[in-house]
């Protein structure tokens, strides 16, 4: 049956997920300059849903970590931001190039404090975000977020 979802394939209906709304992939230079950069990248992507507020929040908070935690912020370093944008999720994925993770999995650095503005990114993402998590290794990195935009 078309446009039900279901196409037949060897004589039996079989289940075909509708396509992504929008795949974007796009690097950036591990610089701080180009959080900005980022931000209005993603915002082009989600402009018009409700939560891109968010969905923008987590990407630069993801973005920034990337710069900051790993080999991308080195001179010469890079990221690249996956988004997959749907009617109902927007997921965003961070790919660094590695190197030792300074942060702690609960989103604070050793070395923040309660009065500090740093140290905070994952948990922002945290709180923002329907699930989220981060995979890899010393050879590099991806953190991702997923948004409920329905």
């Amino acid at each position: 049956m078309t446009g039900t979802g279901l196409d037949q394939l060897a004589g039996g209906p079989v289940a075909v997920a509708p396509p992504p709304r929008l795949l974007a992939r796009r690097s950036f230079a591990g610089r701080a300059d180009q959080i900005q950069v980022v931000r209005s990248w993603i915002r082009s992507l989600v402009d018009g849903f409700a939560v891109a507020s968010d969905v923008v929040l987590a990407c630069s908070e993801l973005a920034a970590n990337a710069i900051i935690h790993s080999r991308s912020g080195r001179p010469g370093g890079k990221f690249t931001v996956r988004a997959c944008v749907d009617r109902d999720t927007v997921r965003i994925e961070i790919i660094d190039q590695g190197g030792q993770w300074t942060g702690l999995p609960n989103g604070r650095d050793d070395e923040a404090d309660d009065a500090s503005q740093s140290g905070r990114g994952l948990t922002i993402v945290a709180a923002i975000a329907s699930s989220w998590g981060i995979a890899g290794d010393q050879e590099g990195r991806t953190a991702w977020c997923e948004i409920r935009a329905g």
